[in-house]
């Protein structure tokens, strides 16, 4: 199961819409995943707009928080994109094979054993997350918060019995040319986690777009190949451009 996990204050501004990104990202098989992230004040209409349109079309949730409680939400929409995925499996299969719509309509003792099948999946089957940063200005007093919450996330991972991994990107890059960046690859340690965050130059654009896109073709470049040791953050010089679109799916 593949997901994106974006964390913004929303605002994009520059390249094609986000909403159309993660929208490719879904095609491809990628759920999008959105947390707004607040301080004080509010996220503002067009933001707040804009970040549940991008999880809808990514076929994800989004939710707006405070940075208090990043952490716990992004713990919270991982978990719950991989049981809503493994749902729309078993229903599907329920429909094709039974002509049910769902394990609710199941006999008691039979909808007992599928749950189980499916608590089970949850834990063991296979997760890739790539986390996708807002680095532009506006998010700059709220990245203590991110980065406590990639570290979270990354040793909740570890406790599954599947295998793991996470790899982290921000956006924009150190030009118009490189709208996001690989800060590392996948993991399945949450060594260094903190460093990477030190490496990050704060800029005024908010390419969302063009960062998903990115995203989108690293999957497509490397679903499955994992390292056993975090990977160097790549240099500042290696960046890559892309577009996207899609918002809020509950599962």
């Amino acid at each position: 199961m593949n997901q994106i996990l974006l964390i913004t204050d929303g605002g994009s501004n520059v390249g094609d819409s986000p909403v159309i990104a993660a929208a490719q990202a879904y095609a491809d098989g990628i759920v999008v995943n959105v947390a707004g992230v607040v301080d004080e004040g509010s996220i503002g209409e067009y933001g707040a707009t804009e970040i549940a349109e991008i999880a809808r079309a990514g076929g994800g949730m989004s939710r707006i928080v405070s940075s208090r409680q990043l952490s716990q939400t992004v713990q919270m929409m991982t978990r719950q994109t991989v049981v809503g995925t493994i749902q729309q499996a078993v229903n599907q299969e329920l429909r094709h094979l039974l002509g049910v719509d769902s394990v609710a309509a199941l006999p008691p003792s039979k909808r007992a054993e599928v749950v189980q099948v499916m608590e089970d999946l949850g834990e063991t089957a296979t997760l890739r997350v790539a986390l996708l940063i807002d680095a532009s200005a506006s998010m700059k007093p709220k990245l203590s918060a991110v980065s406590e919450a990639i570290r979270d996330l990354a040793l909740s991972l570890q406790s599954r019995a599947g295998d793991s991994a996470v790899a982290v990107f921000h956006f924009p890059g150190d030009s118009d040319r490189e709208p996001c960046v690989m800060d590392a690859s996948w993991m399945d340690s949450t060594a260094r986690i903190e460093a990477l965050f030190g490496r990050i130059r704060m800029r005024g654009t908010t390419p969302t777009g063009p960062a998903l896109l990115r995203v989108v073709e690293f999957f497509r470049e490397t679903c499955g190949k994992i390292m056993s040791e975090p990977v160097q953050p790549s240099s500042p010089n290696r960046r890559d451009d892309t577009d996207g679109v899609r918002s809020d799916y509950v599962v």
